[in-house]
């Protein structure tokens, strides 16, 4: 199965929230009216894309019909991906990873959105391109962190730094540094901690490890991505809110996309955060995890029926 399929078939919860009401609007309406387009609205907030962002849409929405003179109901959901993609759309370089080498990614979340999984599958997926890549277990502090993110090197025959549980986080960061400057490593992709419920000294270590990383590799290229559960619709907005005020947050990594309804929060976040949502998992196998791309979201959202196709 192609990504396009994968992708069509990940979102198909979501699909069944918005757009099968999306084809009854259309199949109840025959003209492009008032009635029309706000029973749009309203799906569009039903299906976790937020009344802000979903008025948003509408607004633009009913600019272009006025603008274009569209009265052909079926033309309106082309507007709506082309509306959808472009509030997605933070700038094509914005939606992949600096392609300045070396480049040391730091990978943040709170417990059980899948951080450890999504730190491999990216791995796993850069190293299919052809890039030398370390992996370094700076989660210390949660229990069998170190352990899995191993486990998971081993699978993919990627190489883990670690520590024991408790040790500094950023002296697993200056070791890491180290043996990928020896090795001239290509990506090194760090494991940290997510205890957002004490904020302040999340900060104060995410801090230090910046601080190493500037010490010690001062020529690397960086990234700070943040893993949210798509599944926790509104709560995800919450955590990137949180996370962004504690660290400089240069991408997104949405998980889990496969199993919810509440696949409209990506537009949510897209909206109102400045921050480009880089990859995003439709499944459970390690090539699930795909680099984002605004067009070919917005179609697998909004395409007529609950089919997949290349």
């Amino acid at each position: 199965m192609g990504f396009f399929s994968k992708l069509k078939s990940g979102l198909q919860k979501t699909k069944e929230a918005v757009v099968i009401k999306f084809e009854e609007a259309f199949d109840t309406y025959t003209k492009v009216d008032d009635a029309f387009l706000e029973e749009l609205e309203d799906i569009l907030i039903m299906g976790d894309v937020g009344m802000d962002t979903a008025m948003k849409i509408s607004d633009r929405l009913r600019e272009s019909v006025k603008i274009n003179h569209i009265d052909d109901v079926n033309a309106v959901r082309e507007e709506v991906k082309k509306i959808t993609a472009d509030i997605l759309n933070k700038g094509e370089a914005a939606h992949r990873l600096s392609e300045n080498y070396p480049l040391v990614i730091l990978v943040v979340g709170v417990n059980g959105v899948g951080k450890t999984t999504s730190i491999a599958k990216i791995a796993n997926g850069l190293k299919n391109e052809g890039k030398s890549v370390q992996l370094v277990a700076a989660d210390t502090f949660r229990a069998a962190a170190a352990e899995q993110l191993i486990i998971w090197g081993e699978r993919i025959g990627i190489n883990v730094i670690h520590h024991k549980e408790g040790s500094d986080p950023a002296a697993v960061i200056f070791d890491g540094i180290q043996s990928a400057k020896a090795k001239g490593t290509d990506v090194i992709i760090c494991d940290t901690a997510g205890r957002l419920h004490n904020k302040k000294n999340l900060m104060a270590e995410l801090n230090k490890m910046n601080k190493i990383i500037d010490r010690e590799f001062p020529e690397a290229a960086r990234e700070t991505l943040l893993v949210i559960d798509g599944a926790t619709g509104q709560n995800a907005k919450s955590q990137v809110k949180e996370f962004s005020e504690i660290t400089d947050l240069t991408g997104i990594v949405l998980t889990k996309l496969d199993g919810t309804a509440k696949g409209g929060i990506v537009i949510t976040i897209s909206d109102e955060f400045d921050i480009p949502v880089k990859y995003i998992g439709v499944g459970e196998g390690v090539d699930d995890m795909q680099a984002f791309v605004p067009a070919d979201f917005a179609d697998a959202l909004f395409d007529k029926g609950g089919e997949t196709g290349e």
